[in-house]
C-alpha cells in the first residue's frame, strides 16, 4: 500500500515537473499568437455548431483567444496558454492586450492535453476585468460554459446573465468549458513588444486593430458573427 502511494507521488511529480518546464519553455510571440489565433477561429468556424458561438460573439464587448491551453496533471493538475484580448465598438476591434490563463484542477484526470479556448465577452463589467493585471474567473467576474446546439438559442435570447461564456476545441470536439478559479494575467511585456512602447491595457483596449497583421483574424471573427443565426 505504501509503496503504491509512492509510487502515484512519484507520477504526479513527474507529470507536474514536465508540465511547468514545458510552459517555461512556451512563450510565444506576438506575431505567433495571432497566427494561432486565426487558426483556432478557422477551426470552430467548421463546426456544425459555430452558429451558436456566433449567436453569443453577435452582441460581445469583447474575446479572448487562447490557441493551445495545455492541461497537465495526475489527480491535481494546472493548465496554462497564452493569447489575446479584443474589444468590440459597434463593427470594430480595438487591441489585442496579451495575456496568459492558469488554473489548477482536480479530479480524476491523467497525461497532458491541449485545448484551444474562447471566452466570449458580453457586458462592460466583463471587459472592465480585462484592464488591470489580473483578474480570477468566477471570482472577479462570473464565468459559465458557453451554450451550444438548442441551448444557444434561449441563453442569447436577451438571457445572457454571465460576464463571460467559454467555448472550447479539443480533438475536433467544439464544447463549451468550465473555467472557475483560472486566473489571467496581462502580458506588459508582450504588449510593449507589439505596440513597440509600454501600454496599459486600458490604452491598448481603446485603440483600434488597425495594423495588417490582424486582418485575417478579423475576418475570421466577422465570419463568426455572420454565421449567427444560420
Amino acid at each position: 500500500m505504501k509503496e503504491k502511494k509512492m509510487f502515484f507521488l512519484c507520477m504526479f511529480a513527474a507529470v507536474f515537473c514536465l508540465f511547468i518546464g514545458g510552459t517555461a519553455q512556451a512563450a510565444k510571440s506576438p506575431q505567433t499568437i495571432i497566427n494561432d489565433s486565426v487558426l483556432t477561429l478557422k477551426e470552430m468556424l467548421s463546426q456544425n455548431d459555430a452558429g451558436a458561438m456566433g449567436d453569443t460573439l453577435r452582441g460581445a464587448k469583447g474575446v479572448a483567444i487562447f490557441p493551445s491551453v495545455v492541461k497537465a496533471g495526475f489527480v491535481v493538475g494546472g493548465r496554462y496558454g497564452e493569447g489575446l484580448i479584443l474589444r468590440r465598438e459597434g463593427n470594430s476591434w480595438n487591441g489585442p492586450s496579451f495575456v496568459d490563463i492558469t488554473g489548477a484542477s482536480f479530479g480524476l484526470q491523467v497525461g497532458i492535453q491541449s485545448t484551444a479556448l474562447v471566452l466570449v465577452i458580453t457586458n462592460e463589467r466583463g471587459m472592465e476585468g480585462f484592464v488591470g493585471d489580473k483578474i480570477t474567473l468566477g471570482g472577479d467576474i462570473s464565468v459559465a460554459a458557453g451554450p451550444v446546439g438548442r441551448d444557444a438559442q434561449a441563453a442569447t435570447d436577451g438571457k445572457l446573465k454571465a460576464s463571460i461564456y467559454s467555448y472550447s476545441m479539443s480533438k475536433g470536439l467544439f464544447a463549451g468549458m468550465s473555467l472557475e478559479g483560472a486566473s489571467i494575467t496581462t502580458q506588459h511585456e508582450k504588449n510593449a513588444k507589439y505596440w513597440g512602447k509600454a501600454m496599459l491595457p486600458q490604452e491598448i483596449l481603446k485603440t483600434k486593430a488597425s495594423k495588417k497583421d490582424m486582418a485575417e483574424l478579423l475576418q475570421a471573427l466577422n465570419s463568426l458573427i455572420a454565421k449567427s443565426g444560420q
